[in-house]
C-alpha cells in the first residue's frame, strides 16, 4: 500500500518532504518510491525546466514558437517508439533517453528551420508559419501514433499526459533535461541576456541572435519531450509560460526572474499533487493531477496579478490615488 493513502494535504507535503531527505541521504532508494513520490519528482522537474527555457521565450517574444514545438516533438517520440518498440504510456516501460533527447533536438532544429524557412524564403508572416508547421505535423504525429499504437485512449493521454504511468525512468529522464537546460543557460546566460535586451549590441559583439533562437528552441523541445508523459503536449506550454509570466509581474531582474520562476513552477508541482490526493482521500473524487497543477500555477499567476509589489492591481490602485491626493493638495 502506497504511504500516501488516505493522506490530506498537508500530510502529503509533509510526508513527501520526510522521503525526500530519507533519499538524499541514501536511506530510501529510487526504486522504493511511491507512485506520489514519483509524480512529485517528475513534475517539479518539468516545472523548473520548463520555467528556465519559458523566462527566455518570453523575454524574446518566441511564445508561439514554444507552441508549436510543443507539438511537432510528437513526430520524434512516435519515431522513437518505432525504433525502440516501447510503448508511450504503458506502466513500467524504460525510456532510452538518448533517443528521446535525440528526437527533441531533431524536431526542434526541423520546426525552427521550417518556420524561418516559410517566414524569410516563401514570405509568410510568422504567424502564418508557426501556425502551418505545427498544425501539419502535430496532425502527422496523430496520424502515425494511432495507426502504431492502434489505441484509442492514447489521444487523450497525448493532450493530458498520464501521472499514474510514470516511472523511476521518467525521473532520470527529466532531471537530466533539467541539468541540460540548466547548464546551457549557465554556461550562455551573458550571450542569452545580450541577443534578447540588444539584438544589435550582440551582433557588434559577434554574436548570432540566429544561433541562440535555434540552440533556445532546441532546449524547449527537450523540455517538451521531458513533460510529454505526465503532462501531455498541450499543458506543457503551460510549465513554460505561467512560471514565467507570474516572476515577471515580480521582478526585472533576469537572474532573480529565472528563480521565481523555477521557485513558482515547483511550488505549484507540489501544491497540485498534494491537492489531487486530497480531492482523492476527503472526497474520493480523482481528477488530472497535472490538470490541477497547471490551475495552481494560473492561480499564482492570478494572485501576481493583484498583488504584486510592482505591478499589481492593488499597488497600482494606492499609486494611483496617491498621485491623485497629491494633485488635490496642490490644487
Amino acid at each position: 500500500m502506497s504511504p500516501y493513502s488516505h493522506t490530506t494535504f498537508f500530510e502529503v507535503i509533509a510526508l513527501f518532504f520526510q522521503r525526500l531527505f530519507l533519499l538524499l541521504t541514501g536511506q530510501l532508494s529510487l526504486e522504493s518510491l511511491a507512485s506520489d513520490d514519483i509524480q512529485i519528482l517528475v513534475l517539479i522537474a518539468v516545472a523548473a525546466s520548463g520555467a528556465l527555457v519559458g523566462t527566455l521565450l518570453i523575454l524574446r517574444k518566441m511564445t508561439m514558437l514554444a507552441n508549436a514545438l510543443s507539438h511537432t516533438i510528437l513526430v520524434g517520440i512516435v519515431g522513437v517508439y518505432v525504433a525502440t518498440n516501447s510503448g508511450l504510456f504503458e506502466h513500467g516501460e524504460g525510456i532510452n533517453i538518448e533517443a528521446m533527447l535525440a528526437a527533441a533536438v531533431a524536431m526542434g532544429l526541423v520546426t525552427a528551420f521550417l518556420t524561418h524557412f516559410l517566414t524569410n524564403v516563401v514570405k509568410l508572416q510568422e504567424d502564418a508559419s508557426i501556425g502551418l508547421v505545427f498544425t501539419t505535423l502535430f496532425a502527422l504525429g496523430v496520424i502515425l501514433v494511432t495507426v502504431l499504437t492502434r489505441s484509442a485512449h492514447i489521444g487523450l493521454e497525448i493532450v493530458m499526459g498520464n501521472v499514474d504511468a510514470l516511472h523511476v525512468d521518467d525521473i532520470r529522464l527529466v532531471w537530466v533535461i533539467l541539468l541540460i537546460n540548466a547548464v546551457l543557460i549557465f554556461l550562455f546566460f551573458k550571450e542569452y541576456l545580450v541577443t534578447t535586451f540588444d539584438p544589435g549590441l550582440a551582433r557588434a559583439l559577434g554574436f548570432s541572435t540566429l544561433l541562440f533562437d535555434y540552440l533556445l528552441m532546441t532546449q524547449t523541445s527537450i523540455a517538451a519531450v521531458g513533460g510529454f508523459r505526465a503532462v501531455g503536449v498541450l499543458m506543457i506550454l503551460a510549465f513554460i509560460t505561467a512560471p514565467a509570466l507570474t516572476a515577471r509581474l515580480l521582478t526585472d531582474n533576469l537572474k532573480t526572474l529565472l528563480v521565481f520562476a523555477v521557485a513558482v513552477g515547483c511550488g505549484a508541482s507540489i501544491i497540485g499533487v498534494a491537492f489531487s490526493r486530497h480531492l482523492l482521500t476527503v472526497y474520493d473524487l480523482p481528477v488530472s493531477t497535472s490538470g490541477v497543477v497547471v490551475c495552481v500555477m494560473i492561480v499564482f499567476y492570478g494572485l501576481a496579478i493583484v498583488f504584486s509589489p510592482g505591478q499589481g492591481l492593488i499597488f497600482r490602485f494606492l499609486r494611483r490615488r496617491k498621485l491623485q491626493e497629491q494633485i488635490g493638495l496642490n490644487k
